[in-house]
């Protein structure tokens, strides 16, 4: 492996692997060799730890600029070399309550005001001339988009790596149920577990939402970003989400002038028997990081600008050692790419079709009992094993559905938002609903393609005038949003949706009493939960078939 690959992999793993490794911050650590340290004042007093590596030469020069949960004075001070060494000052800095900071940490709810403020003291300093870019990846990205939004004037693009758009839906909860393994686990390794209960009662807390979340505040943003995601990352729709919105909706300054990649990894190493060929995109995080700065920043005519907006990989067959030629990567110059949403129904005795039902009554009957759960294997994870895992780990469980098409003829490739349409019902006044797109390997592999869940108490929203308990036994429509990916199913491959009302611990289980996240959870009891797949109940996934 050459040496810049190796770095690349090194660096960009670190970045994503962070989380795991962040330790207690009651002890201080040293400053970086290196690092010249300064304690910046925010506009209410507090002072966060600040360090600076400045490049040879003779300054000003612009500014990268990285603010991080992690501590400063870890693996950063052996990534400012690739900054410093393309002539940029490189300015890491602790955030409000972390490390060597002050003040009290609450995870993004300053983020805003204190990016703005750090970004007004640089562009005041000697050694910068005026051009500040900000860059990170997961944490870090989320604080350079929460910067964006407070439209500091000397910010003038960034460099954002696996970041939601939205901390609520997306980071904390998926379709109102909370993400359990994630959501625990970065809380502990923050030194922040006092904080879980919290954050679980906050999932109907409107009012913070629409004050804090990128997601409604992105209107703001007027620069341009580079968006940098994986098919198996914990935010990769966000990604998606975030530059579909600014590139085609958003703000002079920001409409029209952002990237989008997404290659075949997630928020860390994948787990499973895949392997996708080529570097997955790891390269470009280097060359394309230092490449966009030197247009945004220094004004190069590098041609960056004119390339296609959109990066994507392609995925196809993958087992180790015998990767299809099929996998690789495609440009377009928006996303989603044009597609034909392609319906596959569910039917009798497990099938999966393109023909819809025409039987006049069908479904498929199960049993949730919150205290034996599904097993989580695979798929989006933070803090469990992630990826393109094997889902007949799982077992024949009689409350675990699978439904399979017959060997594909031919190759049907897909490219953009997957999404389910339900017929369900349940004896219960609540319940999940969890769909699984699947990838089944002639072999019997089957590779989880994406996952979402739904809460059914949450399935017209989060207000407190759509909140509303299931009907007992009565078939019921709910669309589910699986989130978005390139894949090639490739001939004598199966596509397989799987059905079941719990994935634990990467989700919540959900004890079937109609509890809500800020009340008890209340007595468990079972929920008798139905699919139906009849003429009047078409349950089918919709696929974005492309050309």
């Amino acid at each position: 492996m050459r040496t810049s690959l190796r770095h690349a992999v090194l660096c960009f793993a670190a970045l994503l692997a962070v989380h795991a490794t962040a330790t207690a911050d009651d002890k201080k650590p040293a400053v970086a060799r290196g690092a010249q340290e300064e304690m910046v004042a925010m506009r209410d007093g507090v002072k966060l730890a600040t360090n600076i590596y400045l490049p040879k030469g003779k300054g000003p020069w612009p500014v990268v600029l990285t603010r991080t949960p992690y501590s400063k004075d870890g693996m950063f001070g052996s990534m400012s070399g690739r900054y410093t060494g393309a002539d940029y000052v490189f300015v890491i800095q602790d955030t409000r309550g972390r490390f060597r900071s002050e003040g009290e940490y609450r995870p993004f709810e300053t983020d805003r005001d204190d990016g703005f403020d750090t970004v007004a003291w640089i562009a005041k300093q000697p050694w910068c001339d005026g051009n500040i870019g900000m860059s990170g990846a997961s944490a870090m990205g989320i604080t350079s988009l929460l910067a964006a939004e407070a439209q500091p004037p000397a910010l003038k693009a960034a460099y954002v790596i696996v970041a939601p758009e939205s901390i609520w839906s997306e980071a904390s909860w998926i379709g109102g149920v909370f993400k359990e393994a994630d959501v625990t686990g970065w809380l502990k390794s923050q030194n922040a577990e006092d904080q879980i209960d919290e954050r679980r009662a906050t999932m109907l807390d409107l009012k913070m939402e629409q004050a804090l979340d990128i997601i409604h505040s992105r209107d703001k943003i007027q620069i341009p970003i580079y968006h940098l995601g994986g098919w198996y990352d914990i935010f990769s729709t966000g990604t998606q989400g975030n530059f579909a919105y600014l590139h085609n909706q958003g703000a002079q300054g920001a409409k029209g002038r952002q990237k989008l990649m997404m290659g075949p990894f997630g928020h860390g190493n994948l787990a499973g028997d895949l392997r996708y060929k080529g570097d997955g995109g790891i390269l470009g995080v280097m060359r394309d990081e230092i490449r966009w700065f030197d247009h945004y920043l220094k004004g190069q005519d590098n041609g960056v600008d004119r390339e296609p907006a959109v990066k994507y990989y392609q995925m196809a067959s993958a087992m180790k050692k015998d990767a299809s030629d099929k996998n690789g990567w495609r440009t377009a110059d928006n996303w989603p790419p044009k597609s034909t949403a392609t319906r596959y129904y569910l039917s009798e005795a497990g099938s999966l079709t393109t023909t819809a039902p025409t039987t006049a009554a069908s479904s498929t009957k199960y049993v949730h009992d919150p205290k034996n759960p599904v097993p989580t294997v695979g798929g989006a994870n933070l803090t469990l094993p992630l990826g393109p895992k094997d889902q007949r780990e799982i077992g024949d469980r009689a409350d675990y559905l699978r439904f399979t098409t017959e060997p594909l003829a031919t190759d049907v490739s897909i490219a953009g938002p997957v999404s389910a349409d339900l017929y369900v019902s349940t004896d219960a006044p609540d319940t999940d609903y969890m769909v699984k797109l699947v990838d089944v390997y002639p072999d019997g592999y089957e590779a989880i393609v994406l996952d979402a869940p739904v809460r059914a108490l949450f399935r017209e929203g989060r207000a407190a005038d759509k909140i509303k308990p299931m009907e007992a036994n009565q078939p019921t429509r709910i669309e589910i949003p699986l989130g978005g990916t390139a894949l090639t199913f490739e001939k004598g491959h199966r596509i397989a949706v799987h059905v079941s009302s719990s994935n634990y611990p990467r989700f919540e289980v959900n004890q079937g009493n109609g509890a809500l996240p800020n009340q008890p959870p209340g007595e468990p009891r079972a929920a008798n939960n139905a699919v139906y797949h009849d003429a009047d109940h078409p349950t089918a996934i919709v696929l974005p078939v492309v050309e």
